[in-house]
């Protein structure tokens, strides 16, 4: 069996990436304690994992936009053997932000970004006190191109902020000790294409990779240092180039006077 190595907890661990990154994690040595609201799927998955991989799992049954059930989970966070938080719980609300419910809207912005936010900061103090601990932020490239059209506006939105959420907690905690790291997945292979009302037989295969793919090449890119991997980019130069375009705005972002093209 693998050196163990804390408690990983994982949230939308029923299925999907969540469920990649529970048996990656497992064989990795890790402990488990998986979040999602289908008790039943998650003891099955449970179960398998226990067997496979020989670490403990536990269940922790919880609907992240409901108050009590992220309360309980962001309690379970604060113990010391946590190690590993991967938020991970999303939901996408399919068409544009002004056809769609104000309530399906809010649901959505409730667990992706108040809940990942929370449950960021109930872990982060024990990182802190402890000297280490890896908080994991599952985004979406989308974060990074808002304007493209078909894509929801509210959706994109809420994982431009993790990206965020991620790239400022780094800058808060990684003197600390801590490691967070956003994972900017391009489109893979889960259930939310279906909840979306999405028809993912419709993607080119060449577009759409496999969730076990994406999750191995986000923890190979968090062992390599990585603060925000982008599994499908083959040239990490890439990100250094957005990164240094993006910094060479800073000294113009905060001056005295406007820019003379809004001067009379």
């Amino acid at each position: 069996m693998a050196e163990l190595k804390g408690v990983a907890l994982v949230t939308g661990a029923s299925a999907g990436i969540g469920a990649a990154y529970a048996t990656s994690l497992a064989a990795r040595g890790y402990d488990l304690a998986l979040v999602a609201r289908d008790r039943s799927r998650l003891e099955r998955s449970a179960a398998a994992l226990r067997d496979a991989a020989g670490v403990a799992v536990e269940v922790l049954a919880a609907d992240l936009s409901h108050p009590s059930d992220l309360r309980r989970v962001e309690d379970r966070l604060r113990h010391d053997d946590i190690s590993v938080l991967v938020n991970n719980a999303g939901i996408a609300v399919p068409g544009r932000m002004v056809d769609m419910s104000p309530d399906a809207l809010e649901a959505m912005l409730l667990l992706n970004v108040v809940a990942s936010t929370r449950l960021a900061r109930a872990v982060a103090p024990g990182f802190v006190a402890r000297g280490r601990g890896d908080i994991i932020n599952v985004g979406s490239v989308v974060g990074l191109n808002a304007d493209r059209p078909g894509i929801s506006a509210g959706y994109t939105a809420s994982k431009a902020y993790l990206l965020a959420l991620s790239e400022g907690l780094q800058s808060e905690l990684g003197r600390a000790g801590v490691r967070v790291q956003a994972v900017l997945p391009g489109m893979t292979r889960t259930e939310i294409w279906g909840k979306a009302e999405i028809d993912i037989e419709a993607i080119a295969g060449d577009r759409l990779m496999d969730a076990e793919a994406m999750v191995e090449a986000a923890l190979a890119g968090l062992e390599l240092g990585e603060r925000v991997t982008i599994p499908s980019l083959p040239d990490i130069a890439d990100w250094a180039a957005f990164k240094a375009a993006r910094e060479a705005l800073a000294p113009n972002m905060s001056r005295s006077q406007p820019a003379p093209r809004y001067r009379p």
